[in-house]
């Protein structure tokens, strides 16, 4: 929007406005309307502009309309340029004043501004926004724009000297002209760095802002005569401030103290030219220590690589080679970047001592670029006639480690395959084995007699490889020959040991097939005779549980059918015995080594004759458990009769009491006060029939005592004759306090007997099951015939939710005869309510909105009244006085519309 246009050296530079303010806003874009930027602008612009006018004894009071006539406009471009405007008029009419305005304006752009947008009869007309920006014009040309900092101007160069004169101060860092400044650190950062003495910096605190920035105005205002152009409150109570304010504000500081900066720019270029001098000496020193590094490294890497000296195994040539590739990936690429580095300083610092008029820089002797070319040219050589000495030395080491190689894996392929193999055929398992152990023994002996044919060609494959390392003159022969040489006479060992395990298997298969054919005959007349022995003492050692006289005649009868087999088994038990016998016989004749035992069966003669004797001895025990038997259960039986013969008779009396009680609730005969005379008296005929019950439950102590489990005799349990009797119990006594409570209900609402009649019958009538309770359907059903309007629309349906929860709070899903009453009370009678409760209160307070614990006391029964005082709350309300209690909240509470 604003061009300036100044003359340097007779040749003109324009500078854009973003020169010096980085993309500035157009005057009439909303940020400039924003009212806190406005006040900050208004103030400030103010501020500065009388802090020149009163060098003409003047000053302004409001900036829109001070500057309306263009004479204090005038005035203050005077007095900021030093120069003499052209006479302004002295009329009082519009053109007068728009004449001054434009002749301020003329001059403003013969400094070199362009004013686009900003018009006389804008100023003239008190144009806020114009005018604001026509004062920002003029403080841009005349108080920022002439600002240097290191080749940087107006904005950056302001914002550049603020960076470098707070960068030192701790919790300062500036990096614009809005939110950096709103803590007041920098601003006292800026006057403590020039005048110490004024501001104690290290008491402030970042966390007080509003201390920090009315600390600096005022010492600036008071020592520095920089007007007070900002307001603390403004600077802290906005999220941004004012760009413009802050930086009109700023530059006084700059022109307050731009004596101390010329002298900072004096040290500044002598700063830079001894700078430019160390930097050319620093280069100096770096090129002669790393020329001499680099010398010294190619000195100690020459004779190494023109070591010729050959290794005898690949190991060590190929650790050569590696050394050697370490050199060319590690060592060698940092000196070629330190060589090529060293040049560009060698020339980097001639063009520095050239463009500085020092004369040029002369290495050491024998550090001259041209000297280390030479000596890296010597090691290029040396190191390309290594590289060619080390393939050729690695191919033929390569051809003799193959055949050793070849050798060693040939060889330990054989070593492998006959270690252990000696000691197998050594080994005399035959001697303990089994038939079927030898027969796998001898498939086994002629797999391993395969084996060892196929492995011929390898011994000699080995044999022709060994020659063949003597005839090359390998280095290690000795240790191949002699391996060689122990592989050919542990294969001759191992053909001769080879020969004599197949004739001894051949002939210990014989003799055992013989012994094999005696145990088999064994184990198949063993087995099923053990199995007998067993299955008989499992039989006679078995703890039989019977409960009749018929079960325990069974099992004797089966018992003896057992004895009269006893002669037979004996006889076989002889005959197995003599199998045994001709095998023990084989073995002690041909001195056979018997490993193992039968390998048909575990069954040994031994056992056989143990479990014989076993048999024979629980006969007897079998005959006196059974005679023991059939004396207990004769007794069992006549314990069932005499407690079948009591159940029998109590079972049915509980049973039929039960139904006339059922009855009795029911039906309804006379008042409420005769049914519960009449339940009553028969309680008590029911309490009377409990010694029946003890003597009940006395035979029964001797069943469980006698562990009687079962009785054919009765169906009744002593468990159905507890729990008949326990809900005979509970049924009278919940029916007598059913019928209490409907007393209780109709003395309570003041039902009639009629309507509780009424109530009971169409309870009754719609107890289809006569189960005591209603359905919901049953009871909703009921509530119609009572004259109710349930219908079946939304309301009728809401109606009868909301009494649902009345009479079945817990949501069972049925109700009892009990809640029906409760309700139809509720529904029928007049009741207290919390209302009520509460006048009546009101009435023993004097009409008071609060109640004293002493009209409590007075009024009230004492445990009445000191339950009251110890629920009710302290009264709050705004006649309370010291003891008041609210009477309010503790009457809702007492019908559950509050907590108690």
């Amino acid at each position: 929007i604003l061009q300036c246009v100044r003359v340097s050296g007779g040749r003109p530079i324009h500078y854009n406005f973003n020169d010096y303010m980085q993309q500035e806003d157009d005057w009439d874009r909303d940020m400039l309307l924003d009212p806190a930027w406005e006040k900050q602008q208004r103030k400030t612009f103010t501020a500065w502009c009388n802090s020149h006018l009163r060098k003409a004894g003047t000053q302004i009071e409001n900036i829109e309309e001070d500057f309306r006539d263009g004479l204090k406009l005038m005035l203050l471009l005077e007095v900021i340029s030093g120069e003499r405007l052209a006479k302004p008029e002295r009329g009082k009419m519009r053109v007068h004043k728009i004449s001054n305005v434009n002749k301020a304006l003329d001059f403003i752009a013969s400094k070199g501004v362009k004013l686009v947008s900003i018009g006389a009869e804008e100023i003239v007309d008190g144009n806020a926004k114009m005018t604001l920006g026509m004062i920002w014009t003029i403080i841009l040309r005349f108080a920022i724009q002439d600002i240097s900092v290191e080749e940087t101007s107006a904005k950056e160069g302001l914002l550049l000297w603020c960076q470098r004169k707070t960068a030192p101060y701790k919790n300062v860092n500036i990096q614009n002209f809005h939110i950096s400044w709103k803590d007041g650190l920098g601003f006292c950062a800026l006057i403590h760095r020039h005048r110490p003495e004024l501001i104690d910096y290290g008491k402030l605190r970042k966390d007080d802002p509003m201390t920090n920035l009315n600390t600096a105005f005022d010492v600036a205002e008071k020592y520095l005569d920089i007007p007070k152009m900002l307001d603390a409150e403004d600077i802290v109570g906005t999220a941004r401030p004012d760009e413009k304010a802050i930086m009109t504000y700023v530059s006084s500081f700059y022109h307050a103290f731009s004596g101390a900066q010329k002298a900072e720019t004096a040290a500044n270029r002598i700063c830079k030219v001894l700078a430019v001098n160390q930097e050319n000496e620093q280069l100096m020193e770096d090129y002669e220590k790393l020329a001499s590094d680099l010398l010294e490294w190619i000195r100690r890497t020459i004779p190494w690589l023109e070591n010729r000296v050959p290794e005898n195994t690949m190991q060590a040539m190929q650790q050569k080679l590696e050394d050697f590739r370490d050199y060319r990936r590690l060592h060698k690429p940092p000196k070629v970047q330190e060589k090529c580095q060293l040049e560009i300083n060698f020339n980097t610092l001639q063009t520095k001592l050239r463009l500085s008029n020092r004369p040029a820089f002369m290495p050491s002797e024998g550090k001259m670029v041209s000297d280390i070319s030479s000596a890296w040219g010597s090691l290029e050589g040396a190191e390309k006639g290594y590289e060619e000495w080390l393939l050729n030395e690695i191919r033929r080491l390569e051809r003799l480690d193959h055949l050793a190689e070849k050798f060693r894996q040939k060889a330990a392929i054989h070593e492998a395959w006959t270690d252990g193999k000696e000691e197998m055929l050594q080994h005399k398992d035959y001697e303990t084995a089994s038939l079927s152990d030898i027969k796998a023994l001898l498939k086994k002996h002629e797999a391993f007699e395969s084996d060892l044919a196929a492995h011929q060609d390898r011994v000699e494959q080995i044999a022709a490889i060994a020659q063949e390392l003597n005839e090359l003159e390998y280095y290690d022969s000795p240790s191949v020959n002699a391996r060689c040489q122990q592989i050919c006479d542990q294969w001759d060992s191992l053909g001769v040991l080879t020969q004599k395990r197949s004739e001894a298997l051949q002939r210990t298969e014989k003799l055992l097939e013989t012994i094999d054919q005696l145990y088999l005959e064994f184990a198949k007349r063993a087995a099923p005779f053990n199995n007998w022995m067993e299955g008989a003492m499992e039989d006679l050692q078995d703890t039989f549980i019977v409960h009749t006289i018929e079960e325990i005649q069974g099992l004797s009868t089966a018992h003896e059918q057992f004895k009269a087999t006893l002669p037979e088994a004996d006889k076989e038990r002889q005959a197995i015995l003599g199998i045994h016998n001709e095998i023990a016989k084989i073995v002690q004749t041909y001195h056979v080594n018997m490993a193992g035992t039968n390998p048909y069966t575990t069954i040994n003669p031994q056992e056989i004759n143990a479990k014989w004797d076993k048999v024979r001895q629980l006969v007897p025990q079998r005959d006196q458990a059974l005679i023991e038997e059939h004396a207990r259960q004769q007794n069992n039986e006549r314990l069932r009769r005499q407690f079948a013969n009591q159940a029998n008779v109590i079972g049915p009396w509980i049973q039929t009491k039960m139904e006339e009680i059922g009855r009795i609730s029911i039906e309804m005969h006379g008042t409420l006060e005769d049914q519960l005379t009449h339940l009553r008296q028969y309680e008590k005929n029911i309490v009377n029939y409990k010694p029946k019950i003890d003597q009940l439950e006395g035979d029964h102590q001797l069943i469980q005592e006698a562990l009687i489990f079962d009785n054919k005799h009765t169906n009744y349990t002593m468990e159905h004759i507890r729990v008949g009797w326990e809900q005979l119990l509970t049924t009278i006594a919940r029916t007598i306090n059913e019928i209490e409570n409907q007393i209780l209900t109709r003395d309570a609402k003041g039902i009639s007997q009629d309507q509780m009649n009424e109530f009971r019958a169409s309870f009754n009538h719609f107890d289809r099951d006569h189960s005591g309770t209603l359905g919901a359907e049953e009871f909703k059903a009921c509530l119609i015939s009572l004259g109710f309007d349930i219908g079946n629309d939304a309301q009728g349906e809401a109606e009868f939710a909301r009494i649902m929860s009345i009479v079945d709070p817990n949501r069972l899903g049925v109700i009892t005869f009990q809640a029906f009453i409760d309700f139809m009370s509720r529904e029928t009678a007049d009741t207290d309510t919390a209302d009520q409760v509460m006048t009546s209160f009101k009435v023993l307070a004097g009409d008071k909105n609060y109640i004293l614990a002493d009209e409590l006391r007075r009024e009230l029964p004492p445990d009445q009244a000191e339950y009251c005082i110890a629920r009710m709350m302290p009264y709050t309300g705004p006649d309370a006085i010291p003891g008041a209690l609210d009477y309010m909240s503790f009457s809702t509470a007492l019908y559950g519309e509050s907590d108690l």
